[in-house]
């Protein structure tokens, strides 16, 4: 499929509904508002295609920015063209889609990670925070926790909001996997009340770091409880 076409499938996809709740998140007006489920479904017919991906993302539509994120092959990539990538994101969601679909896949991923942390784009700095929340879940070993939560604290209230989001996340994981760091985690959610007030959505745990952090929390004791009984 050329740019041309698929732009023009895309474009036959628009979904008023979806173009206006797009709108309410903070995408402007360069968009189709098509169905995530529809993009997907263009996504599994092309399967990769690298020239594509990077034809649709220069378009800045996005639309064509969330598809490129599917079909695009990560480690074809530089990591210059993946930096350049990140930096010029301009929309929340296709933030969240590249760093899962692109960033976590790529072979430099840690390299940029550590150029990310001390990155003022916040585009860039979501990636690196976010990338940081993985190690400390996965590999523990590879990150200072002790100066992620001194950063966090000194950094995150006035930390660029698309920043913030994964410092919390960040926070968060610190508090759920690792015990011996809880109540310092806590500690500082409660301090410095990032998310204290967000708007929950009936059924959904909140931001708020010391909510969130004994909600999961309870449900892990919850679980091992009930893995002990049915011994």
């Amino acid at each position: 499929m050329t740019l041309k076409e698929t732009l023009k499938q895309l474009e036959t996809l628009t979904d008023e509904k979806t173009r206006k709740h797009n709108l309410k998140k903070g995408v402007g007006e360069n968009q189709y508002g098509v169905k995530l489920g529809d993009i997907r479904k263009i996504a599994k017919k092309i399967k990769t295609n690298q020239i594509l991906a990077l034809e649709l993302w220069k378009t800045e539509n996005f639309d064509a920015q969330m598809l490129a994120i599917l079909i695009i092959k990560p480690k074809e990539l530089t990591s210059d063209e993946l930096d350049t990538m990140v930096r010029s994101v301009k929309y929340e969601r296709v933030a969240d889609w590249i760093n899962s679909y692109v960033v976590k896949l790529h072979p430099d991923n840690e390299m940029l990670r550590q150029k990310w942390m001390r990155d003022e784009n916040p585009m860039a700095a979501r990636a690196g925070w976010n990338l940081t929340s993985l190690l400390v879940i996965k590999k523990p070993e590879m990150v200072d926790i002790p100066t992620l939560l001194d950063r966090i604290e000194n950094e995150m209230l006035t930390a660029a909001p698309e920043t913030q989001w994964t410092m919390n996340f960040s926070l968060v994981e610190i508090g759920i996997h690792h015990p011996q760091h809880r109540v310092r985690a806590i500690e500082i959610g409660e301090k410095l009340g990032v998310y204290q007030d967000y708007p929950n959505v009936k059924g959904c745990t909140s931001p708020f770091a010391p909510i969130w952090i004994n909600e999961m929390v309870s449900r892990q004791d919850n679980r091992q409880t009930e893995t002990n009984i049915g011994r």
